[in-house]
Protein backbone atom coordinates (compact mmCIF):
# COMPACT_ATOMS: atom_id res chain seq x y z
CA UNK A 1 0.00 0.00 0.00
CA UNK A 2 1.32 3.42 -0.98
CA UNK A 3 1.49 5.72 2.05
CA UNK A 4 -0.26 9.05 2.04
CA UNK A 5 1.90 12.16 1.95
CA UNK A 6 1.63 14.81 4.68
CA UNK A 7 -0.98 17.53 4.08
CA UNK A 8 0.40 20.37 1.99
CA UNK A 9 -1.17 23.82 1.73
CA UNK A 10 -1.43 25.57 -1.65
CA UNK A 11 1.49 27.74 -2.62
CA UNK A 12 -0.81 29.80 -4.85
CA UNK A 13 -4.55 30.48 -4.99
CA UNK A 14 -6.26 32.65 -7.55
CA UNK A 15 -9.19 33.26 -9.85
CA UNK A 16 -9.26 32.80 -13.61
CA UNK A 17 -11.38 35.40 -15.39
CA UNK A 18 -13.24 33.36 -18.01
CA UNK A 19 -14.25 36.51 -19.87
CA UNK A 20 -18.03 36.04 -19.62
CA UNK A 21 -18.63 37.08 -16.03
CA UNK A 22 -17.46 33.76 -14.56
CA UNK A 23 -14.47 33.62 -12.23
CA UNK A 24 -12.97 30.17 -11.73
CA UNK A 25 -11.18 29.48 -8.46
CA UNK A 26 -7.91 27.53 -8.70
CA UNK A 27 -5.04 26.53 -6.45
CA UNK A 28 -1.58 25.04 -6.92
CA UNK A 29 -0.01 22.61 -4.48
CA UNK A 30 3.39 20.92 -4.30
CA UNK A 31 6.50 21.80 -6.26
CA UNK A 32 6.21 24.74 -8.72
CA UNK A 33 8.89 23.02 -10.82
CA UNK A 34 7.30 19.57 -10.53
CA UNK A 35 5.34 17.45 -12.99
CA UNK A 36 2.04 19.26 -13.70
CA UNK A 37 -1.17 17.45 -12.85
CA UNK A 38 -4.77 18.69 -12.99
CA UNK A 39 -7.21 17.21 -10.49
CA UNK A 40 -10.81 17.50 -11.73
CA UNK A 41 -13.65 17.14 -9.23
CA UNK A 42 -16.88 15.26 -9.71
CA UNK A 43 -20.53 16.12 -9.43
CA UNK A 44 -20.85 18.06 -11.60
CA UNK A 45 -20.99 20.80 -9.03
CA UNK A 46 -19.33 19.06 -6.09
CA UNK A 47 -16.44 21.51 -5.88
CA UNK A 48 -12.85 20.79 -4.95
CA UNK A 49 -12.46 19.21 -1.49
CA UNK A 50 -11.37 21.67 1.18
CA UNK A 51 -8.89 19.14 2.55
CA UNK A 52 -5.42 19.07 0.96
CA UNK A 53 -4.60 16.21 -1.42
CA UNK A 54 -2.35 13.53 0.05
CA UNK A 55 -1.88 11.07 -2.83
CA UNK A 56 0.56 13.31 -4.69
CA UNK A 57 4.28 13.54 -3.87
CA UNK A 58 4.68 17.26 -3.13
CA UNK A 59 8.34 17.10 -4.13
CA UNK A 60 7.61 15.66 -7.58
CA UNK A 61 4.18 17.01 -8.54
CA UNK A 62 2.73 20.43 -9.25
CA UNK A 63 -0.95 19.76 -8.59
CA UNK A 64 -3.58 22.16 -9.92
CA UNK A 65 -7.12 22.00 -8.56
CA UNK A 66 -10.09 24.19 -9.52
CA UNK A 67 -13.76 24.66 -8.77
CA UNK A 68 -15.82 24.20 -11.92
CA UNK A 69 -18.19 26.97 -12.87
CA UNK A 70 -20.81 28.09 -10.36
CA UNK A 71 -19.75 25.80 -7.50
CA UNK A 72 -17.28 25.82 -4.62
CA UNK A 73 -15.44 29.12 -4.52
CA UNK A 74 -16.05 29.99 -8.18
CA UNK A 75 -18.43 32.85 -8.91
CA UNK A 76 -21.26 33.47 -9.55
CA UNK A 77 -22.61 30.60 -7.45
CA UNK A 78 -25.40 28.32 -8.64
CA UNK A 79 -27.23 28.78 -5.32
CA UNK A 80 -28.09 32.28 -6.58
CA UNK A 81 -31.14 31.97 -8.87
CA UNK A 82 -29.84 34.90 -10.93
CA UNK A 83 -26.81 32.88 -12.06
CA UNK A 84 -27.02 32.21 -15.80
CA UNK A 85 -26.70 28.46 -16.23
CA UNK A 86 -26.58 28.74 -20.02
CA UNK A 87 -22.92 29.70 -19.52
CA UNK A 88 -22.17 26.37 -17.84
CA UNK A 89 -21.83 23.48 -20.28
CA UNK A 90 -19.27 20.74 -20.86
CA UNK A 91 -17.63 22.87 -23.56
CA UNK A 92 -17.40 25.85 -21.21
CA UNK A 93 -15.62 23.66 -18.65
CA UNK A 94 -13.21 22.27 -21.26
CA UNK A 95 -12.43 25.81 -22.38
CA UNK A 96 -11.85 26.86 -18.75
CA UNK A 97 -9.37 24.01 -18.30
CA UNK A 98 -7.49 24.98 -21.43
CA UNK A 99 -7.48 28.66 -20.51
CA UNK A 100 -6.18 27.74 -17.06
CA UNK A 101 -3.39 25.66 -18.59
CA UNK A 102 -2.29 28.59 -20.71
CA UNK A 103 -2.62 31.03 -17.78
CA UNK A 104 -0.30 28.84 -15.70
CA UNK A 105 2.21 28.34 -18.52
CA UNK A 106 1.86 24.56 -18.57
CA UNK A 107 2.65 22.64 -21.77
CA UNK A 108 1.32 19.23 -20.72
CA UNK A 109 -0.33 17.85 -17.62
CA UNK A 110 -1.48 14.59 -16.16
CA UNK A 111 -5.27 14.50 -15.83
CA UNK A 112 -7.01 13.01 -12.82
CA UNK A 113 -10.79 12.82 -12.64
CA UNK A 114 -13.33 10.54 -10.95
CA UNK A 115 -17.05 10.07 -11.60
CA UNK A 116 -18.24 13.20 -13.46
CA UNK A 117 -14.60 14.27 -13.41
CA UNK A 118 -13.86 11.17 -15.50
CA UNK A 119 -16.28 12.34 -18.19
CA UNK A 120 -14.77 15.82 -18.19
CA UNK A 121 -11.13 14.72 -18.45
CA UNK A 122 -12.04 12.31 -21.26
CA UNK A 123 -13.82 15.09 -23.16
CA UNK A 124 -10.90 17.49 -22.60
CA UNK A 125 -8.31 14.92 -23.65
CA UNK A 126 -10.16 14.09 -26.85
CA UNK A 127 -10.15 17.78 -27.80
CA UNK A 128 -6.59 18.49 -26.63
CA UNK A 129 -4.69 15.18 -26.69
CA UNK A 130 -1.36 16.91 -27.26
CA UNK A 131 -1.75 18.61 -23.86
CA UNK A 132 -2.22 15.40 -21.88
CA UNK A 133 0.75 13.38 -20.61
CA UNK A 134 -1.10 10.64 -18.68
CA UNK A 135 -4.52 10.01 -17.13
CA UNK A 136 -5.70 8.42 -13.89
CA UNK A 137 -9.45 7.80 -13.83
CA UNK A 138 -11.25 6.20 -10.88
CA UNK A 139 -15.03 5.60 -11.11
CA UNK A 140 -15.18 5.77 -14.89
CA UNK A 141 -18.21 7.51 -16.40
CA UNK A 142 -19.03 8.88 -19.84
CA UNK A 143 -22.35 10.51 -18.84
CA UNK A 144 -24.26 8.76 -21.59
CA UNK A 145 -28.02 9.00 -21.32
CA UNK A 146 -28.09 5.25 -20.73
CA UNK A 147 -25.87 5.81 -17.68
CA UNK A 148 -27.93 8.63 -16.19
CA UNK A 149 -31.13 6.72 -16.95
CA UNK A 150 -29.74 3.82 -14.93
CA UNK A 151 -28.70 6.05 -12.03
CA UNK A 152 -31.95 8.00 -11.78
CA UNK A 153 -34.44 5.34 -12.88
CA UNK A 154 -33.03 1.82 -13.35
CA UNK A 155 -31.35 1.64 -9.95
CA UNK A 156 -34.78 2.15 -8.44
CA UNK A 157 -35.27 -1.62 -8.78
CA UNK A 158 -32.97 -2.01 -5.79
CA UNK A 159 -34.48 0.81 -3.72
CA UNK A 160 -38.11 1.10 -4.87
CA UNK A 161 -39.32 2.98 -1.80
CA UNK A 162 -36.53 5.57 -2.08
CA UNK A 163 -37.04 5.89 -5.82
CA UNK A 164 -40.77 6.46 -5.37
CA UNK A 165 -39.91 9.36 -3.05
CA UNK A 166 -37.46 10.71 -5.65
CA UNK A 167 -40.09 10.47 -8.41
CA UNK A 168 -42.73 12.05 -6.20
CA UNK A 169 -40.49 15.06 -5.65
CA UNK A 170 -41.63 16.51 -9.00
CA UNK A 171 -45.14 17.66 -9.96
CA UNK A 172 -47.58 14.79 -10.49
CA UNK A 173 -48.04 15.44 -14.21
CA UNK A 174 -44.26 15.07 -14.76
CA UNK A 175 -43.64 11.86 -12.82
CA UNK A 176 -43.97 9.56 -15.83
CA UNK A 177 -41.79 11.72 -18.02
CA UNK A 178 -38.24 13.09 -17.92
CA UNK A 179 -37.47 13.29 -14.19
CA UNK A 180 -34.12 14.98 -14.74
CA UNK A 181 -35.70 17.77 -16.78
CA UNK A 182 -38.44 18.12 -14.15
CA UNK A 183 -35.86 18.50 -11.40
CA UNK A 184 -33.92 20.97 -13.55
CA UNK A 185 -37.03 23.11 -13.83
CA UNK A 186 -37.63 22.96 -10.08
CA UNK A 187 -34.05 24.08 -9.46
CA UNK A 188 -34.67 27.18 -11.59
CA UNK A 189 -37.69 28.21 -9.49
CA UNK A 190 -37.20 31.65 -7.89
CA UNK A 191 -38.75 30.35 -4.64
CA UNK A 192 -35.83 29.20 -2.48
CA UNK A 193 -38.06 26.83 -0.48
CA UNK A 194 -38.95 24.96 -3.65
CA UNK A 195 -35.29 24.71 -4.65
CA UNK A 196 -34.27 23.50 -1.20
CA UNK A 197 -36.97 20.82 -1.14
CA UNK A 198 -36.05 19.57 -4.62
CA UNK A 199 -32.37 19.49 -3.72
CA UNK A 200 -33.07 17.43 -0.59
CA UNK A 201 -35.17 14.97 -2.59
CA UNK A 202 -32.45 14.53 -5.19
CA UNK A 203 -29.70 14.09 -2.61
CA UNK A 204 -31.75 11.59 -0.61
CA UNK A 205 -31.91 9.44 -3.73
CA UNK A 206 -28.16 9.74 -4.31
CA UNK A 207 -27.60 8.67 -0.70
CA UNK A 208 -29.90 5.67 -1.13
CA UNK A 209 -28.07 4.45 -4.24
CA UNK A 210 -24.74 4.34 -2.44
CA UNK A 211 -26.11 3.06 0.87
CA UNK A 212 -25.64 -0.68 0.20
CA UNK A 213 -22.08 -0.43 -1.12
CA UNK A 214 -19.32 -2.09 0.93
CA UNK A 215 -18.08 1.32 2.09
CA UNK A 216 -21.18 3.42 1.60
CA UNK A 217 -21.28 6.38 3.98
CA UNK A 218 -24.65 7.65 5.29
CA UNK A 219 -25.38 11.12 3.98
CA UNK A 220 -22.44 11.03 1.58
CA UNK A 221 -24.20 13.39 -0.84
CA UNK A 222 -26.55 15.30 1.45
CA UNK A 223 -23.93 16.12 4.09
CA UNK A 224 -23.14 19.63 2.85
CA UNK A 225 -24.43 23.07 3.75
CA UNK A 226 -27.65 24.28 2.09
CA UNK A 227 -26.19 26.59 -0.55
CA UNK A 228 -23.80 23.82 -1.63
CA UNK A 229 -26.74 21.39 -1.81
CA UNK A 230 -28.68 23.75 -4.05
CA UNK A 231 -25.70 24.43 -6.31
CA UNK A 232 -24.81 20.75 -6.59
CA UNK A 233 -28.30 19.63 -7.56
CA UNK A 234 -28.94 22.59 -9.85
CA UNK A 235 -25.76 21.89 -11.77
CA UNK A 236 -26.29 18.11 -11.85
CA UNK A 237 -29.85 18.43 -13.12
CA UNK A 238 -28.77 21.06 -15.66
CA UNK A 239 -26.03 18.83 -17.08
CA UNK A 240 -27.73 15.45 -16.90
CA UNK A 241 -31.03 16.61 -18.36
CA UNK A 242 -29.06 17.77 -21.41
CA UNK A 243 -26.95 14.62 -21.74
CA UNK A 244 -23.96 16.81 -20.80
CA UNK A 245 -24.18 18.18 -24.37
CA UNK A 246 -22.44 15.01 -25.57
CA UNK A 247 -23.68 12.70 -28.28
CA UNK A 248 -24.52 9.25 -26.99
CA UNK A 249 -21.33 7.15 -27.13
CA UNK A 250 -19.31 10.21 -28.28
CA UNK A 251 -16.51 9.62 -25.79
CA UNK A 252 -16.40 5.90 -26.58
CA UNK A 253 -16.50 6.47 -30.32
CA UNK A 254 -13.67 9.02 -30.13
CA UNK A 255 -11.45 6.98 -27.82
CA UNK A 256 -9.00 6.56 -30.72
CA UNK A 257 -8.04 10.20 -30.16
CA UNK A 258 -6.47 9.10 -26.87
CA UNK A 259 -3.97 6.84 -28.60
CA UNK A 260 -0.52 7.20 -27.06
CA UNK A 261 -1.78 8.59 -23.73
CA UNK A 262 -1.00 6.10 -20.93
CA UNK A 263 -3.89 5.73 -18.53
CA UNK A 264 -4.99 3.79 -15.47
CA UNK A 265 -8.71 3.16 -15.00
CA UNK A 266 -9.86 2.03 -11.55
CA UNK A 267 -13.43 0.95 -10.86
CA UNK A 268 -15.30 -0.71 -8.01
CA UNK A 269 -17.06 -3.96 -8.85
CA UNK A 270 -20.02 -2.96 -6.68
CA UNK A 271 -20.48 0.58 -8.00
CA UNK A 272 -24.27 0.80 -8.03
CA UNK A 273 -24.53 4.29 -9.48
CA UNK A 274 -21.93 3.83 -12.22
CA UNK A 275 -21.80 0.13 -13.14
CA UNK A 276 -18.42 -1.25 -14.17
CA UNK A 277 -19.60 -1.94 -17.72
CA UNK A 278 -18.70 1.62 -18.75
CA UNK A 279 -15.08 1.19 -17.63
CA UNK A 280 -14.93 -2.19 -19.36
CA UNK A 281 -16.22 -0.79 -22.65
CA UNK A 282 -13.72 2.08 -22.58
CA UNK A 283 -10.75 -0.16 -21.74
CA UNK A 284 -11.55 -2.42 -24.70
CA UNK A 285 -11.14 0.43 -27.20
CA UNK A 286 -8.22 2.23 -25.50
CA UNK A 287 -5.10 0.04 -25.78
CA UNK A 288 -3.01 2.45 -23.71
CA UNK A 289 -5.36 2.16 -20.72
CA UNK A 290 -5.04 -0.45 -17.96
CA UNK A 291 -8.24 -1.27 -16.11
CA UNK A 292 -8.23 -2.40 -12.49
CA UNK A 293 -11.55 -3.70 -11.16
CA UNK A 294 -11.58 -3.56 -7.36
CA UNK A 295 -13.65 -6.35 -5.84
CA UNK A 296 -14.40 -4.77 -2.45
CA UNK A 297 -15.34 -1.32 -3.72
CA UNK A 298 -18.27 0.66 -5.01
CA UNK A 299 -18.56 4.32 -5.95
CA UNK A 300 -17.54 5.31 -2.43
CA UNK A 301 -14.17 3.59 -2.86
CA UNK A 302 -12.17 1.36 -0.53
CA UNK A 303 -8.65 1.05 0.83
CA UNK A 304 -7.76 -1.22 -2.08
CA UNK A 305 -9.15 1.21 -4.64
CA UNK A 306 -7.31 4.12 -3.03
CA UNK A 307 -4.06 2.18 -2.97
CA UNK A 308 -4.41 1.32 -6.67
CA UNK A 309 -5.02 4.96 -7.56
CA UNK A 310 -2.06 6.14 -5.48
CA UNK A 311 0.18 3.50 -7.06
CA UNK A 312 -0.71 4.81 -10.51
CA UNK A 313 0.06 8.38 -9.44
CA UNK A 314 3.38 7.19 -8.00
CA UNK A 315 4.30 5.35 -11.19
CA UNK A 316 3.52 8.33 -13.41
CA UNK A 317 5.63 10.78 -11.38
CA UNK A 318 8.73 9.16 -12.85
CA UNK A 319 7.73 9.72 -16.51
Amino acid sequence: MVDLYPPTDPYEVGYLDAGDGNRVYYEQIGNPEGKPALSVHGGPGAGTPQRPPRAWDPERYRVVRFDQRNCGRSTPHASDPATDMSLNTTQHLIDDMEQLRKHLGIEQWLLFGASWGATLVLAYAQQHPERVSEMVIPAVTMTRRTETDWLYRGAGRFHPEAWDRFRDGVPEDERDGDLLAAYARLMENPDRAIREKAALGWLAWEDAVISNEPNGVPGMYSDREVDAQIAFVRICAHFFSKGAWLEEDQLLRNAHKLAGIPAVLVHGRHDMGSPVQTAWELAKVWPDARLHIIEDSGHAGSDALGATVRAAIEDFKHR
